[in-house]
């Protein structure tokens, strides 16, 4: 008895051995095509520079739905979908301008963006002194001196933290609830400090989510240099601000999740879907936000066709509609999945940059956890270190909360992301071919694992 057991153990243990190298060799082809033949990059270049800035409801929408479809025909998809949703149209308006006013003196201009669906100044913009709060805590304090002012939100990164998704968590709540906190004490508008540690004074914008209890009132950002003077000044001064931005919502209008779809050689019924945001702020290309995600799950199909793994799963690769100001991609997705009763085994998003890659987040039970954990060796040669509890992302998160769905988020390296996020200097030379390339690759080869062995 005790023979017949060794010789399973060592029957097993043989098999696993066997499985490891299969799988080794299997995702060291997918490397090798892609670090030589990726089509990664280029794809990136002519959604950059031929469609440029992509936000929902402008004319970029329909052509980068259009560069969408192409892509992913291209890339060997044996169908593409374009599935249909209505998206928020915000419209900037015109050129976002601030400045400090000082009489007798030449006024000092501020570097500003109007908040993502903010509502504007109107044509003679408005002029005000300004009041400096750090902090929600502070603004409470100082709450009977507001009314008539604009509120200056100052509350910097926390560069203690690492992980600097960490710190825009952390701080990002000034830019969505921070104009409505300030109209309840009846500020006419608000500026806010950056999301970002950058060393720069690009303003970064974002979305703003304003209380319909209170006025809806002009807000923007300022680049970080700009927030570090004006803070200094106000600690020495009273002083006012000149502030004119022009954003207004239209009625919402349509526009498409892109999908690019590989049928299943065995188990056609379960779904494995992989994607990014084809949206993006208007002031910039969306390079890293979220270009790269989409071009590296476009060439998550196209490299599993160039090596001729015929997936037993049908995978997608969807490209997000209105991720930026509004989730309706991701939101239609899942909607979709539960009313045709899919079953969605698993779902992965790229949407925290084109840098090297670091690891994955997931959202699953700690068995599920364990076994993707197990394929660490097999991940950890291209860049892939840890997979920790916590991750997934905006569009793939519906996916979860209506079908229970295990999620897992690529995560980069972090240490660059904030410096060009929702900012002018978010384009193709902010990103390496290399460091790209390599995202994608991690990508491929956690979706062919779970192909393979499933969840």
């Amino acid at each position: 008895m005790r023979l017949k057991l060794f010789t399973l153990v060592l029957t097993i243990m043989g098999f696993n051995a066997r499985a490891q190298n299969e799988d080794s060799l299997k995702i060291r082809a997918i490397a090798d095509e892609i670090l030589q033949h990726s089509k990664a990059y280029e794809n990136l270049r002519v959604l950059t520079k031929q469609v440029g800035a992509r936000l929902s409801g402008s004319p970029q929408t329909y052509k980068a739905e259009a560069w969408g479809q192409k892509a992913l025909q291209q890339s060997g998809a044996d169908r593409v979908i374009e599935q249909p949703c209505l998206v928020p149209h915000w419209v900037r308006g015109g050129k976002d301008e601030a400045w400090i006013v000082t009489p007798g003196k030449k006024n000092q201009p501020l570097d500003i963006l109007a908040l993502g669906n903010s509502m504007g100044s109107g044509p003679k913009g408005i002029q005000a002194p300004v009041i400096l709060v750090n902090s929600f805590e502070e603004l409470e304090q100082k709450k009977e001196a507001v009314k008539g002012k604009i509120v200056f939100y100052n509350y910097k990164f926390n560069d203690t933290y690492v992980k600097t998704f960490e710190a825009y968590r952390d701080a990002v709540g000034y830019r969505g609830a921070g104009p409505s906190q300030a109209a309840k004490y009846g500020a006419v508008g608000v500026l806010i400090r950056s999301m970002s540690h950058a060393a720069d004074n690009n303003p970064h914008t974002g979305s703003t989510r304003y209380n319909d209890s209170f006025p809806k009132i002009p807000a923007a950002a300022m680049g970080v240099q700009d927030a570090d003077r004006l803070a200094a000044m106000l600690e020495k001064e009273s002083l006012s601000v000149f502030l004119k931005t022009s954003g207004k919502m239209l009625p919402d209008t349509v526009a498409h999740n892109i999908i690019g779809e590989i049928t299943g050689s065995e188990f056609p019924d379960q779904i494995i879907t992989f994607g990014g945001h084809l949206d993006s702020w208007d002031p910039a290309e969306g390079a890293h936000d979220d270009g790269s995600g989409c071009v590296q799950s476009i060439e998550v199909l196209r490299v599993l066709k160039a090596i001729g793994y015929k997936p037993k799963r049908t995978i997608r690769a969807v490209l997000f509609a209105n991720e930026e100001n509004g989730t309706r991609g991701g939101l239609k997705y899942a909607e979709e999945a539960r009313n045709k009763k899919e079953k969605h085994i698993f779902a992965l998003e790229s949407d925290e940059g084109g840098f090297t890659p670091r690891g994955f987040g997931v959202t699953m039970s700690a068995e599920l956890l364990n076994k993707l954990r197990s394929w660490l060796p097999l991940l950890t040669p291209y860049g892939i270190s840890e997979i920790n509890n916590g991750g997934g992302g905006s569009d793939i998160g519906p996916l979860n909360r209506e079908l229970g769905t295990p999620l897992a988020g690529l995560q980069p390296d972090s240490q660059r992301y904030f410096d060009i996020h929702h900012a002018r200097s978010d384009v193709f030379e902010s990103v390496n071919k290399r460091e790209l390339e390599l995202g994608a690759v991690s990508i491929a080869a956690l979706i062919y694992l779970v192909d393979k062995y499933g969840l």
